[in-house]
């Protein structure tokens, strides 16, 4: 039993003990471009990845630490997906963070951090594993997101980020007391047994069911909890920016499976229709309001809220008319929506720490202008980006869109008939300003006509990355097929 404890928490071993190691290592570094502690970071989140994806290639389930954590694919492919994805951020992030004197060890240990709260939170299945990756995962964005101690926007975004995410940890935390007051256990398998029963005082499951989705739509950057996304994105430094839009979303996709689906599946019809309220209102508010934006990485975080819409509307669709015949499909749908979405948005953030440079940060659209001129390649790179967001075939957004209308659509049921096609038309206003980008990338005048050389590794890690979207675009079916396995193991134990 003891053997099979450590078995279970190996990933998180690996992390927490790199974390200690790698800040304890930094004290001695006197390397300004801090290269032994960027290659035992790279190094770690290398391991930690093929760790989990060999977990994932098991393909089995186990329980350890009494029943506190659950070994499971779903968990093993999202936690590899968040360490291949804080991987490539980072890889982003160092010239970035050379250029402007913020290359210390703290950034390291603390995307680490952040890292093992995200992989405590999809492996978790007790209500207090769940609220203890969070907190370690916040706790380290929000430290990340004031690393600019010295610049005013940084730290006004890192104070709301903190207000607003103790704020919804609140929601959770008390959503999750009524349950346990309901049902009288913390383990999410015991809360699912309990309230099938159907002998739980309906009232009190429903209320603390609303806080737990306020919680999670917070988490995810949901509207009408959406409030904190455009301040943050855009106050936090570019690099930081890049791991508090990555990552982080897995882990949000992650709880909400294990809460809403593996322990709350019971109260689907009451939680079913608070996420239909969300995905139209993430929808809306997102495309609309991004296309006011001047700011690319405003712009980029109303475009976040509208890509959640989706993620919600496949997590809507789960439990028909009392049935679960739709729920593999519709989950593991919004599983490689989400999955994807990040793929899609490494590139993005990281082309604008790409761009930027010592004394000027490329956030403004208008900084693209005449990009098709100084570098054609990363405009190329940058159109397939947006063409993914928009949803434009062949790019791996475009089928990550079809996969969720088609989970809507194959229910039969009207209600979500209509969804689809409300879903749809917002998504044409949304290819506005994704298709905007692209314009000026190729028929404006240049605003910056000189272009410096960057490290040859990020632009190569650029160029991969816009592959892989094309080419997941082109043959969606592989990761597809692991997300709906993932799924079918996760709703059969």
């Amino acid at each position: 039993m003891n053997a099979m404890n450590w078995l279970v928490v190996y990933p998180e071993i690996i992390l927490l003990s790199m974390a200690c190691l790698i800040a304890v290592v930094d004290l001695f570094v006197t390397d300004p471009a801090r290269r032994l502690t960027f290659w035992l970071t790279q190094g770690t989140l290398a391991v930690v990845t093929v760790t989990h994806l060999m977990y994932f290639d098991g393909g089995f389930t186990l329980y350890g630490m009494q029943g506190l954590v659950v070994n499971d694919p779903m968990g093993h492919l999202l936690a590899a997906s968040a360490a291949l994805a804080t991987l490539v951020s980072v890889a982003y992030a160092q010239p970035y963070l050379a250029s402007r004197d913020m290359l210390k060890g703290e950034f390291f240990t603390l995307t680490l951090m952040s890292l093992l709260g995200i992989s405590v939170m999809c492996s978790a299945n007790n209500f207090l594993v769940v609220y203890l990756g969070l907190e370690v995962m916040s706790l380290s964005l929000y430290a990340l997101t004031a690393l600019r101690r010295d610049h005013a926007i940084a730290t006004e975004a890192a104070m709301k980020y903190f207000v607003l995410g103790a704020l919804a940890s609140g929601f959770l935390l008390y959503g999750m007391s009524m349950m346990y007051g309901a049902t009288g256990s913390l383990e999410i398998p015991r809360v699912f047994e309990q309230i099938s029963t159907g002998k739980i005082n309906r009232e009190v499951l429903v209320l603390g069911t609303v806080f737990i989705v306020a919680g999670l739509a917070f988490k995810l950057g949901a509207a009408p909890f959406h409030m904190w996304l455009p301040d943050v994105y855009h106050g936090a430094p570019s690099a930081v920016t890049l791991l508090i839009a990555a990552a982080p979303k897995l882990a949000g996709f992650a709880i909400t499976i294990r809460l809403l689906v593996e322990g709350m599946l019971g109260l689907a019809v009451d939680w079913q229709g608070m996420l239909v309220v969300l995905a139209v209102a993430s929808l809306v508010v997102g495309n609309l309001g991004a296309i006011a934006q001047t700011n690319l990485k405003r712009m980029l975080a109303y475009s976040t809220i509208a890509q959640m819409g989706f993620v919600v509307l496949g997590l809507s669709a789960g439990v028909v008319s009392g049935n679960t015949l739709s729920a593999a499909n519709a989950y593991s749908s919004s599983m490689f929506y989400m999955v994807t979405y990040v793929l899609t948005t490494l590139g993005t953030f990281g082309l604008i720490v790409y761009l930027s440079r010592a004394g000027f940060e490329s956030e403004q659209v208008a900084d693209l202008a005449g990009l098709s001129r100084r570098a054609p390649w990363l405009a190329g790179v940058m159109a397939v980006f947006m063409f993914s967001l928009a949803g434009i075939p062949p790019m791996v957004g475009f089928y990550a869109k079809v996969s969720v209308l088609q989970a809507l659509i194959t229910t039969n049921v009207t209600g979500y008939i209509v969804l689809a096609v409300v879903a749809v038309l917002l998504s044409l206003i949304g290819a506005f300003y994704y298709l905007r980008v692209v314009k000026i990338m190729y028929f404006d005048e240049p605003a910056h006509p000189e272009f410096e050389a960057r490290p040859a590794g990020v632009s190569a890690l650029l160029a991969l990355n816009g592959a892989a979207i094309l080419g997941l675009g082109i043959m969606p079916g592989g990761l597809m097929a692991a997300c709906r396995d993932a799924i079918i193991k996760a709703l059969a134990t």
